[in-house]
């Protein structure tokens, strides 16, 4: 059985996790570890970034965010990026990830969580209504948003 963890960003481990891409088709629907790093580093009090791993294989990164005061409501809790490495998606590596959020917003004490999607052929659309977000029938930047009663 694959042993699942998340592990945070590390000088050991940051440069593998800035090689980790998405399939080629995807890769207009997420921005690149790497970007999201450096948003993280901006934003250290508000942004979560974790490694995906599968036993010892770097298999994605997520990044949760976590602003309680936020005056944008959707911006307060959420998943700001998922990257699932090309040729590991359909393992359960992304739900592991998305529900580890999850867990540590309602650690946090929060009563729901949003996230963005790219709408498109290829995008994350149908992933995150099987985990249960809804579209609030807002569009940001482009952008669905989604929300998830916790």
């Amino acid at each position: 059985m694959t042993a699942l963890r998340l592990t945070e960003v590390t000088t050991g481990n940051v440069r593998d996790a800035c090689r980790l891409t998405v399939a080629p088709h995807q890769q207009e629907h997420v921005a690149p570890v790497a970007q999201s790093l450096a948003e993280a580093y901006a934003a250290p009090d508000v942004a979560w970034p974790r490694l995906v791993y599968a036993d010892d294989e770097l298999v994605g990164f997520v990044m949760g965010c976590f602003d309680p005061d936020c005056p944008i409501e959707y911006f307060r809790c959420g998943i700001w990026r998922l990257n699932i490495a090309d040729g590991q998606q359909g393992k359960g590596y992304g739900r592991f990830a998305v529900e580890a959020v999850l867990d540590e917003a309602r650690r946090r004490g929060s009563d729901a969580a949003t996230v963005f999607w790219v709408p498109g052929e290829h995008g994350p659309e149908r992933f995150y209504l099987r985990l249960g977000f809804r579209p609030t029938g807002r569009m940001v930047e482009g952008q669905v948003l989604g929300r998830l009663e916790l």
